[in-house]
């Protein structure tokens, strides 16, 4: 999809339903922090989670891990000025910008839906999501539905695991652009290098997932979480809304990539982006949209949980944390 394209879709997305006070207020939170613990002599780390509530719904924050991306991958900025805003915040490390790979567990009493499934340890330190559930005590076949917001390893990889679906009874979503880009082996033959896992995923989760609904557009899964149209990173690119009782949380996947970058400078783009002149535009419009809104939001790749706001500073946007412990 060009930036032509984009100009040509409706971006009629509503991000906040109430004021930012009023949906802090409202943030019920239950903490697992990392923690590190002696068993049988050795040190064993918890895999970390948070939880909020927004109306009925029950959101977990659950991790499958983190890596470390080099300065390189970030376009817009030489790697110098990368690593200087990352050392800016103390966040540069000498491999690069640690990113975590974050994923969403909703609960509306009826049904448990899984907003992406991670790199299930094809890259850095992860493939910890299958604890982190087993720790909050659900099982892969308890999940009711889950909900790619693209179609990059890094988010759909978890949903096959030793050559068998991993939700077994899960309805599984995904934008109809992004499985017809991702299946096209003409488009995988043109691909680099490190884009060519994402297309064998894609057939891999298709293979396995047979009924795999393709989402068109803006549209509800079930009362109260619908679909964003936020195309750019991929062509079939969305966010997911959640909302009830008058408030709103907006799920927007890569969207944002760490403080260091984002949204202060919304003209840096990261390698992976399928189009990176459609993803400018949407960023361009997205990051003052949500500032204007006060838009709770949570960001796949932010630092764990990726829970925050993007408020104006000094005529700039910059990221804040959502205080979204002990609230009551």
């Amino acid at each position: 999809m060009t930036s032509t394209d984009l100009s040509r879709r409706a971006f009629t997305f509503s991000l906040a339903a109430t004021p930012a006070a009023a949906a802090a207020a409202s943030l019920a939170t239950t903490l697992s922090p990392t923690a590190s613990a002696k068993v049988g002599g050795a040190s064993v780390l918890a895999t970390p989670l948070a939880q909020i509530k927004i109306g009925r719904f029950e959101v977990t924050f659950l991790t499958d891990g983190y890596t470390d991306m080099p300065f390189g991958y970030f376009t817009g900025r030489t790697p110098e000025q990368v690593q200087q805003a990352a050392a800016d915040i103390f966040a540069a490390r000498k491999s690069g910008i640690r990113i975590s790979f974050n994923q969403y567990l909703v609960n509306d009493g009826e049904r448990l839906i899984l907003v992406d499934s991670g790199p299930a340890g094809k890259i850095g330190q992860t493939g910890k999501l299958p604890g982190a559930l087993q720790n909050i005590g659900v099982k892969p076949e308890a999940i009711d539905a889950v909900i790619l917001t693209h179609m990059h390893f890094d988010h759909i990889s978890g949903l096959v695991a030793g050559g068998r679906a991993n939700f077994p009874n899960a309805e599984v979503y995904a934008d109809r652009r992004d499985v017809k880009y991702f299946t096209d082996p003409a488009k995988r033959a043109a691909a680099p290098d490190f884009l060519k896992s994402s297309f064998d995923a894609s057939s891999e989760v298709l293979r396995h997932y047979p009924k795999l609904q393709q989402t068109d557009g803006e549209r509800q899964i079930t009362r109260g979480i619908s679909i964003v149209d936020l195309t750019g990173h991929t062509p079939g690119h969305i966010g997911v809304r959640i909302e009830d009782g008058g408030e709103s949380l907006l799920l927007v996947s890569d969207m944002l990539f760490h403080p260091s970058v984002h949204p202060s400078a919304a003209d840096v783009g990261f390698v992976f982006e399928q189009d990176p002149a459609a993803a400018l535009t949407m960023r361009q419009r997205f990051f003052p949209r949500a500032a204007e809104e006060k838009a709770l939001i949570a960001a796949t790749h932010m630092p764990f949980p990726g829970l925050g706001r993007i408020v104006p500073d000094n005529g700039k946007l910059r990221w804040l944390t959502a205080e979204w412990a002990h609230q009551s």
